[in-house]
């Protein structure tokens, strides 16, 4: 399916900032080489992909879910998990 002209067409978004936070936004957007609008873009993008993958919702069966349930509730065992619950600390010298 093709997307029409009107929905790959840039829309304007307008916003009303404190002159203090464009200031930092207009230095961060600097840093990274883009401009005010390419990098609030961004930061906005990322942000509601965030939001909406937690919010992701997985429905399985009730035998998958008791499946899933009883793997949470078993004690982790085993030669690797013992060798990883004994090594040394970086944050412990």
């Amino acid at each position: 399916m093709t997307k029409t002209t009107s929905e790959t067409h840039a829309k304007p978004v307008n916003l009303r900032i404190r002159e203090d936070v464009r200031v930092l936004i207009d230095r961060a957007a600097k840093m990274r080489g883009k401009t005010r609008s390419e990098f609030m873009i961004d930061a906005a993008y990322r942000a509601a992909e965030d939001t909406l993958l937690d919010q992701a919702l997985i429905k399985v069966d009730p035998e998958s879910y008791q499946h899933y349930l009883g793997i949470l509730d078993a004690p982790p065992s085993g030669e690797g998990f013992a060798r990883l619950m004994n090594a040394p600390k970086p944050w412990q010298d």
